[in-house]
């Protein structure tokens, strides 16, 4: 079990991270290459309000997106991204484009990756988490998942699927555990607080698949819990836009948070895509995300 790397003042609220134009929205795509990197953003903090986030590339000024008004339980898609180094900036939700970030940091990601990058924390304490990502698939008839404890409100908590294994005790917020493999199919996961009692919540662990579990407050104390997908048989991760907003409302673990839509496709296709939409030097001009 490893505690969530809380740096120095990156407001990465990003989540709702939409196309970088290098995929087409919604697309399934292989695991990334060794000539390109795959980036998520999840916001994670219960009590910070909804920001403007900007990802720009380091070594190409003036290319990235845009997020607009991402909040609390919002995650991405993951973008197929050139390895580097990258810029991630925030500003009041609605503020200025060119007025300067209220906090900024910088993010390498390296060839063949997968990176999640979250806001966690407090809005007081605000760090950031930058989460290796495991794309390999797990045994048949299993799911691989992980769990992030985003709910202040009930941490810590011991959890566990019922007839099935404990996933983590005393998980901290905000903390997280290492992946598990677990048996695949619908479960139902009980969070007991330290006081408190338990709480039961149906979650889909789809065999074949690899997901991250967000616990997340709802409100009175309550607790709730959404997945990311991660990757999924035949070794697809979900690439390209999404929509930002399931966040803390979500109640259900069926379907990756934004209602993310998984499509397989060859990766000719996606070569395809990416060919027709890149600009110079592999990249496209800064743009709002749809």
């Amino acid at each position: 079990m490893s505690r969530l790397n809380r740096g120095p003042l990156l407001l990465l609220l990003g989540a709702g991270l939409c196309a970088l134009g290098l995929v087409a929205p919604a697309a399934a795509a292989a695991a990334p290459s060794g000539e390109t990197a795959l980036v998520r953003m999840m916001h994670l903090s219960p009590d910070t309000p909804s920001v403007d986030a900007y990802i720009d590339s380091v070594s190409a000024p003036g290319t990235g997106v845009v997020l607009p008004a991402v909040t609390y339980g919002d995650v991405s898609a993951y973008q197929a991204v050139p390895p580097g180094t990258y810029t991630v900036s925030a500003r009041a939700a609605g503020a200025n484009p060119a007025s300067p970030p209220v906090l900024a940091t910088t993010v390498t990601v390296a060839p063949g990756s997968a990176t999640t990058i979250a806001g966690v924390g407090y809005f007081a304490d605000l760090g950031f988490a930058v989460l290796p990502d495991d794309l390999s698939l797990p045994p048949a008839g299993q799911a691989r998942v992980r769990v992030v404890n985003a709910a202040a409100g009930v941490s810590p908590v011991d959890l566990a699927l019922a007839d099935g294994p404990q996933l983590a005790a005393d998980l901290a917020f905000p903390s997280n555990t290492e992946y598990q493999d677990v048996p695949g199919g619908p479960a139902t996961l009980t969070v007991t607080p330290a006081s408190g009692e338990p709480t039961e919540l149906p979650l889909d662990l789809a065999a074949g698949s690899v997901q991250t579990v967000l616990l997340l407050d709802r409100g009175e104390g309550g607790v709730t819990v959404t997945t990311a997908l991660d990757a999924a048989s035949p070794g697809v991760v979900p690439v390209g836009g999404v929509e930002a907003g399931a966040g803390g409302t979500a109640t259900g673990g069926g379907a990756p948070v934004g209602r993310v839509a998984l499509a397989v496709l060859a990766v000719s296709a996606l070569l395809v895509a990416v060919r027709g939409r890149v600009g110079p030097r592999g990249r496209v001009a800064r743009h709002t995300a749809s």
